[in-house]
């Protein structure tokens, strides 16, 4: 085996060039899958740490939609006295955050920026699973007394181009209003579509009574007990939330009570297929490399006929000459996947750094995509290595 191995070493190394340019479909398609699933099981690790900072056991509740004529209408908005009422009379539940989310512009000094200003509870921290960075979270007392305090999530204070210790104490006028700065969040990241690193966090009652003006909220995040199934505590609060919009018995609801964690396992499972459904697509230049291959082989074959001839007519067999053959196709699939690998990888890190995106190279995507390959070369040089054997010794040995 050795022997062979050193023959097709010899015979690619005599046309170097030539086996570079085969070898070409094969490097650019298993760097393609690499790095398709790299970016693929980067998602889906994004996914998942979106899913350990929503904190455990989240339920929210949102306005429902319903459907008229193909379109979807937002039916009877949230209220504080919802988020009230499942604080008090829902069983199951550890910590209710209501959030009334409007727009408005943050100002400090020449720095003008338009960011979302959540009015919410003292529990929001620990129901989303926040975590201060400096100064103090919100307080009963904040929201009881309507004081002008905030929160800020972890990127304001980069956005207002200042740091996190120097914006605690100083006044940010949010809708011409002051505010006092009491604490800044750690970064969190994006969790779903939105961001909860750019908003500005105020309490609830300073909200609705200074801010926007009404009582109306856009959801209410509810934080499950201990040891309590999530769907109980869902059910139990749907029962709640029924009783105060006054729905009788058969009535659809016009709220919707969601597991987030669900809705970003959904997530996931379509990131994973469409990662897959990547590497695929990526897989078919691989097939392509191989045809290249075998083509290349195919006129290896005709020019060493009479090399054929004179190995068949010294001894060797059918098997010789077939192990020959499809060794030289391996090796050469082989040192492709090699530098596919290398190249791959690099391209995976490339985008990481420059693009952004998040990737993630695994082992088990590299022994993928350099199996891969040795099978393609196996298949695809499995038929000029019979072809190659299958010669006639005296018709070899005959043929210019």
């Amino acid at each position: 085996m050795l022997e062979v191995l050193r023959v097709a070493l010899v015979s690619i190394r005599g046309n170097l060039f030539r086996a570079a340019l085969t070898m070409l479909g094969v490097i650019i398609g298993v760097a393609a899958v690499i790095t398709m699933l790299a970016l693929g099981t980067g998602a889906q690790r994004a996914v998942e740490q979106q899913l350990e900072a929503l904190g455990a056991n989240v339920i929210t509740v949102t306005t429902g939609m319903r459907f008229a004529q193909g379109i979807a209408r937002e039916q009877q908005a949230l209220t504080t006295d919802d988020a009230e009422v499942v604080r008090t009379d829902a069983r199951y539940v550890a910590a209710v955050s209501p959030e009334q989310s409007s727009r408005q512009q943050v100002k400090l000094g020449n720095r003008n920026l338009n960011l979302s200003v959540i009015g919410t509870s003292q529990e929001h921290a620990v129901v989303n699973g926040f975590e201060l960075q400096s100064g103090r979270a919100l307080t009963a007392i904040d929201d009881s007394s309507r004081r002008r305090v905030a929160v800020l999530g972890g990127e304001v204070p980069e956005l207002l181009q200042t740091t996190a210790e120097e914006l605690i104490g100083r006044t940010i006028l949010v809708k011409s209003l002051p505010f006092e700065v009491v604490g800044i969040y750690r970064r969190k990241g994006a969790v779903g579509f939105g961001n909860p690193d750019d908003d500005v966090y105020i309490p609830i009652s300073t909200s609705r009574y200074r801010v926007t003006g009404n009582d109306r909220v856009q959801n209410i995040a509810v934080q499950v007990a201990p040891g309590v199934e999530l769907a109980r505590a869902m059910v139990e609060i749907e029962r709640v939330v029924r009783r105060e919009h006054g729905l009788a018995p058969g009535v659809d609801n016009d709220f919707a009570v969601v597991d987030r964690k669900q809705f970003l396992a959904t997530q996931q499972q379509t990131t994973q297929i469409l990662a897959f459904l990547l590497a695929g697509i990526a897989g078919v230049s691989l097939v392509v490399g191989g045809i290249g291959i075998m083509n290349i082989m195919l006129v290896t074959v005709t020019e060493r006929t009479r090399e054929i001839g004179i190995r068949k007519a010294l001894g060797a067999t059918r098997t010789d000459i077939l192990t020959q053959f499809l060794a030289e196709s391996i090796v050469l699939c082989v040192l492709g996947g090699l530098l596919g690998m290398l190249l791959g990888t690099a391209a995976a890190r490339a985008l990481a750094r420059y693009a952004g995106w998040q990737t993630y190279v695994t082992a088990d995507a590299l022994l993928l995509a350099f199996a891969f390959s040795a099978v393609v070369g196996l298949v695809f040089g499995l038929w000029p290595a019979r072809r190659a054997a299958a010669l006639d010794p005296i018709a070899a040995l005959r043929y210019e």
